[in-house]
């Protein structure tokens, strides 16, 4: 009887081990999927705002590009001036062939990443999207209106669209941020080419397998790069994205007031039975991960249970 109680406590001891250990790593596996993907990494193609391959990158007009612009293995810019370029200008030289091989595994990386989201009908206009990867489902990839990314307070949040045959954004259209999203951290992987909308407001790097066409008025807070084509430009305005760090608010310094010195007669000797009053503790600032999660407390909880039934039993069984 006693050695079937015993055998019967450790089995519950080992299932209260096995939940908790299932629980924690379900916890786990929810932190990791809410990180989001990956960003693509550009290699030397990161300084670039605007980047082609052939014919020519062509600009008309007060176009003004805060970045490198490079072409390979094309050499023609034009329309600088009037356009400006608050970078370098790489035409068919050493550093835009290496800036473009790396940006051929930059597409290849972003066309291969999943899992992912299909986008109905590749319709982006009035949806509000978390990190993640997104696919147009072999539809064309359109923004008309608004598209509002949620980077859920991660400003290391990465969202990449894979768009399986064009981009197309329509005029005025935009793409925005909430809870602490940023344009570095936004890529579209592009199997044709790219035309961006008249006045429009783009985020993002741009990886065209073909061209990029920007019609007048364009902003874009990222990076235009075409693999095999050309990049048009319009009285745009091109600024390459790059992720800063929050810097945290400093806590205010008390400022000690002056204390009143309490005069002979008005001092009192406290009475024995008086407690200090009590000090109230500074608040600690909640620090991500730092607290356990409900499912591993239960976890715990149900181990601790287990732990006790099980010596009451052993108990039991010694008395006997």
């Amino acid at each position: 009887m006693m050695k079937t109680q015993v055998h019967g406590a450790r089995l519950l001891l080992s299932a209260g081990i096995a939940v908790t250990l299932a629980i924690g790593m379900l916890a786990v596996g929810r932190t990791a999927n809410a990180a989001g993907p990956a960003p693509v990494g550009l290699g030397t193609a990161a300084p670039f705002a605007v980047l082609a391959g052939t014919p020519a990158v062509t600009n008309t007009g007060a176009t003004t590009i805060t970045g490198d612009l490079g072409i390979h293995p094309a050499a023609a810019v034009t329309g600088f001036p009037p356009g400006i370029v608050n970078g370098t200008i790489h035409a068919a030289d050493a550093v835009a062939l290496q800036a473009k091989s790396d940006l051929v595994i930059a597409y290849d990386d972003a066309a291969g990443r999943t899992p992912v989201t299909v986008v109905a009908g590749g319709t982006l206009g009035g949806r509000t999207l978390v990190p993640g990867v997104y696919n147009a489902g072999g539809a064309t990839l359109d923004l008309t209106g608004t598209l509002t990314l949620d980077g859920q307070n991660d400003p290391n949040s990465v969202w990449i669209f894979q768009a399986t045959s064009d981009l197309i954004t329509a005029s005025s259209s935009s793409v925005r941020f909430i809870n602490g999203g940023q344009p570095c951290n936004v890529f579209w992987q592009v199997t044709s080419s790219a035309t961006l909308g008249s006045g429009s407001s783009f985020a993002g790097t741009i990886l065209a397998l073909t061209s990029i066409t920007m019609n007048s008025g364009v902003t874009v807070d990222g990076r235009a790069l075409a693999r095999n084509g050309n990049v048009t430009l319009i009285n745009d305005t091109i600024t390459r994205s790059t992720c800063s760090t929050p810097t945290p608010t400093p806590s205010p310094t008390p400022t000690a007031s002056p204390s009143e010195t309490p005069t002979a007669t008005d001092a009192a000797a406290p009475s024995a039975s008086e407690t200090p009053p009590a000090t109230d503790a500074v608040a600690t600032t909640d620090v991500p991960g730092s607290r356990p999660t409900p499912v591993i407390l239960v976890g715990i909880l149900l181990l601790a249970s287990v732990v006790v039934v099980s010596r009451r039993s052993l108990r039991t069984n010694r008395t006997r």
